[in-house]
């Protein structure tokens, strides 16, 4: 009998000790662990890590203690107090952890053991989930970039800060996009090319590269989008008709320097913006647009910006100049941008936001890739000297030798003088009967290069950027017959949908002279505003516009791909086979 109440004494008190292990922290201890969260998120981590240093001395054994240390040794070492962090973490059992608490034990591991051993710290960071949290994901990140960066493994940092970059924002932001340009750079150009060469399409690591290559004088080869479907396409939902990928915004604000330096070239976008916008079929909803000027200058783009924000704007259109588009997108708008330039610093378009802009390099990309489809192998490029015509001729020459081409020669025009004989005689060398001939030059300069080049006997098909033509008629253009380029297709009337070019002609003086394209840019503006988001998403998708047919690539550039004009009898005619493809519905 004795013996049967010292078992159920026994048992009694295993059941008290079951109970008491299940029942968890008391309420006073929950709201004593919800304030220390609260301390935390605040940035409070000294008091975050007392709260829950007072809890682990509450509960010396159990999940609940060990946890409650786990987080204090957390919370020690982002207030920055790594000793104590050491001297908390070796209390902890890790054996008792699982999931998220063991991914931040290993990586408190990792960050302590950087300082004295990186190459551990390195391995760590390694081996952590990727699928963490944003705040731990970005230490991670980090540990891994201190760490290949300790070891001198700049490309393995500069990786793991390209990862950071979609994590940070503001001045932590852009110092982290110099550290990553600052370690490419260091790596030269021939590793850069290899390491594009070796990455597939799409990884982020590519606009940083491209980036880095143009501080180097160099640049990466374009991956020319693959057009396979129109947005815009009108499908059933719901039982009624709407356009696949069209997004309405309630207020647009168009951000355009109408004062200053730039003011020409800001009233003629706008004056294609609103030409498109007042285009709008009836039908469709038309959102309401306000223009702000900022007056070409940084302040100027900030004020319009604020402004907008403030009037309840949905979507900003602008700003146009390359450091103004830096400024806007360095400041961390919180409202989608379609940017119409693209600057020429290392920041990139903000999530949400694209770049847009009538890029000269991308000519040289363009008649690059079009040489080579049509079997020529090498080549040879004259320019004229200025900044833009220098870049299409990289461009080109990148995009060329790419695709296993022989750029034999490149050679810059003399100012001052109408006589190329001695830059014609120096290029024809090497270039055969199946060879082609480059060139990034004005209307002027061509009309008295080509002449000259066919005086030399060179039969060669002669590619030339879209600046070959001013846009408009010149009787002279006769001495550039043959001469392919690639265009806006608005220009020879060669995109349906879109209002005709010589009815424009008699109300907007604009429309027949140089600043045409700038037009069809500001159209193709509107055009694209409801559909971006959507292009971005969609790869092979595109909206036949003025300028070309647009697309938007994964890192948040517009591609244009143009038509392709030459000269017959002095008339800048579209080729055949000319893309001519129905613009979409607004």
């Amino acid at each position: 009998m004795r013996s049967l109440s010292v078992l159920l004494l026994a048992l009694s008190l295993l059941l008290l000790a079951g109970c008491a292990t299940v029942s968890g922290p008391t309420p006073a201890q929950q709201a004593a662990n919800a304030q220390a969260n609260a301390l935390y998120q605040r940035g409070d981590y000294q008091g975050a890590a007392r709260t829950w240093d007072n809890l682990s001395a509450q509960n010396p054994n159990g999940n609940e203690g060990n946890d409650y240390r786990l987080r204090a040794a957390d919370a020690w070492y982002v207030a920055g107090q790594p000793a104590r962090t050491a001297q908390l973490l070796a209390t902890v059992d890790d054996t008792r952890l699982r999931g998220l608490d063991a991914a931040r034990y290993n990586l408190l591991k990792g960050e302590l053991a950087l300082a004295h051993d990186p190459q551990q710290a390195l391995a760590i960071a390694a081996m952590l989930p990727r699928a963490l949290p944003a705040p731990l994901d970005l230490r991670a990140a980090r540990l891994q970039a201190e760490a290949a960066s300790v070891l001198g493994d700049r490309w393995a940092s500069a990786r793991a800060r390209v990862r950071m970059a979609s994590l940070l924002t503001g001045k932590a932001r852009q110092q982290n996009a110099r550290d990553i340009e600052r370690m490419l750079v260091a790596l030269g150009v021939p590793t850069l090319q290899k390491q594009a060469r070796e990455l597939p399409a799409g990884d982020p690591m590519l606009p940083w590269l491209g980036r880095a290559l143009h501080r180097l004088g160099s640049a990466l080869p374009k991956n020319l989008p693959q057009l396979m479907r129109p947005a815009g396409t009108v499908i059933a939902q719901g039982g009624s008709p709407t356009q696949e990928g069209f997004h309405t915004y309630h207020q647009i604000a168009l951000l355009l320097p109408l004062s200053g330096p730039l003011k020409v070239a800001g009233e003629a976008v706008a004056e294609g913006f609103l030409t498109a916008y007042f285009n709008t079929p009836e039908a469709q909803p038309r959102p309401l647009l306000h223009v702000y000027d900022t007056q070409g200058t940084q302040a100027g783009t900030l004020a319009a910006y604020q402004q907008a924000q403030s009037a309840g704007a949905d979507l900003v259109v602008g700003p146009l100049a390359r450091d103004d588009v830096a400024a806007l997108f360095s400041s961390n708008p919180t409202l989608p941008v379609l940017a119409l330039n693209h600057p020429d610093s290392s920041v990139n378009p903000p999530q949400g936001s694209v770049e847009f802009g009538l890029m000269p390099a991308d000519d040289g990309a363009q008649a690059a890739a079009r040489m080579l489809q049509q079997g020529i192998r090498s080549a040879v490029v004259f320019i004229a000297g200025s900044e833009n015509e220098q870049r299409a001729a990289q461009a080109f020459k990148v995009q060329f030798e790419a695709g296993g081409g022989d750029v034999l020669t490149l050679q810059t025009l003399p100012q001052g003088t109408v006589n190329y004989a001695s830059e014609i005689r120096n290029a024809m060398p090497g270039l055969g009967a199946n060879g082609g001939i480059f060139i990034a030059v004005p209307p002027e300069t061509a009309r008295l290069l080509i002449p000259q080049i066919r005086v030399a006997r060179l039969r060669q098909p002669v590619f030339a950027s879209m600046q070959v033509y001013s846009g408009s008629p010149n009787a002279l253009d006769r001495d550039l017959d043959g001469v392919q380029f690639p265009d806006a297709p608005w220009l020879y009337d060669a995109q349906p949908g879109l209002p005709v070019r010589a009815r424009l002609m008699r109300n907007l003086p604009v429309v027949a002279g140089h600043g045409a394209r700038l037009f069809a840019f500001g159209m193709d503006a509107d055009l694209l505003s409801p559909y971006f988001v959507w292009l971005q998403q969609h790869p092979g998708s595109y909206v036949a516009g003025a300028t070309g047919q647009l697309s938007v690539d994964a890192q948040g550039h517009v591609q244009r791909t143009p038509i392709w004009v030459q000269f017959n009898n002095g008339v800048a005619m579209p080729m055949a086979g000319t893309l001519a493809l129905s613009a979409p519905t607004q």
